[in-house]
Order: structure tokens, then sequence, then C-alpha cells
């Protein structure tokens, strides 16, 4: 049986034409290590050192020298617009949701409870399909999955955190 094909590195750009794509949603291109198929059917596996946000081009180095770029998907989105944009933004920033900004609209994922809010604060919103490349973020590209952050806030030791101020004298004049 044959090995396949395994991509270590990831390069912002090749020169001439990449030899394959993988076209993958945007949770699909948060991973690691994962076997995946090109869409003209080459069989990989990608086996990265660290958990890593693969962006719309990224070039995947295979052993054997082949190159597969990678594309964003179709997927289900919300356009958001308004005469207020910005506004609008922070709202979605506020939740840690990531989000498309371009010119005149921003895309988020479809999410019913965001879209409420939104429309509440007097967005327009529309379910589309497109691909999604949002914002990578001040610090990376911003994923947190769930907001965990991989540690706890346990102190891992038991002690009570109430600070009693109980005195026996009153505060009202």
């Amino acid at each position: 049986m044959n090995a396949l094909p395994v991509a270590h590195e990831i390069r912002d750009s090749i020169d001439g034409k990449p030899d394959d794509c993988v076209t993958l949603t945007y949770d699909d291109r948060f991973l690691r290590r994962k076997c995946l198929q090109s869409d003209g059917g080459l069989a990989f596996l990608l086996d990265l050192p660290k958990v890593t946000s693969l962006n719309e081009g990224d070039i995947l180095c295979l052993s054997g020298g082949l190159t597969i770029k990678v594309r964003a998907a179709v997927e289900p989105l919300l356009e958001i617009r308004g005469h207020d944009l910005a506004r609008i933004a922070w709202h979605i920033g506020n939740r840690h949701t990531p989000c498309q900004i371009d010119p005149k609209r921003l895309l988020i994922q479809r999410d019913h409870v965001i879209r409420d809010m939104l429309e509440k604060i007097g967005a327009d919103v529309r379910e589309v399909e497109e691909p999604f490349v949002p914002e990578g973020g001040a610090y990376g590209h911003g994923r947190t999955h769930g907001h965990d952050h991989g540690h706890s806030h346990d102190h891992g030791h038991g002690h009570d955190h109430a600070h009693g101020h109980a005195h026996d004298h009153p505060h009202d004049p």
C-alpha cells in the first residue's frame, strides 16, 4: 500500500500555478492533522506542527513536490447591511463572531440569535451562500472555539472569594 503524500509546509504563494486545489469551509480550515482530498481527487495528509487557520490562497506543499491551493468553500452566511455599519460591526465583534468586512456589507456565519439582535438594532439581514473569508483579528486568526482558550480560570485550591464586611455600626447618616 502506498503512503499518502504529506503536507508539512504552508506558503503564501509560489512561482507558477499550483498542481491542485482543496476547497474547505471556514470551520474546516482550522486544523492541524487531517486526511484531506483535493478537488482533483488526490488524497493527502495535512500534518502541521500546531493547529493552524488556513487562509484562502494558502499553498500546501506536499512531499514529492506537489502544491495544493486552499480555497474557501461556498457556505450559508448572513449578509448584513445598514446605514450605521460601523456600529453593527461593533456589536458583531463584541460577541467574538467571525466577520468578513467588505466596504458596504458584513458577512457572518448563519446564527438566528445574532440575526435577531442585528435586526433589532436596525441592520438589514439576508441569507446568502458564498465563500467566507473573515478578518483574522489583531492577535492572529481570532479562532476561539466557544471562548475556550485552553486553560481554566479555576485556582486549583479551595478558598472563599467572599470578603465579608459585616460590622456593627450603620452607614446611613
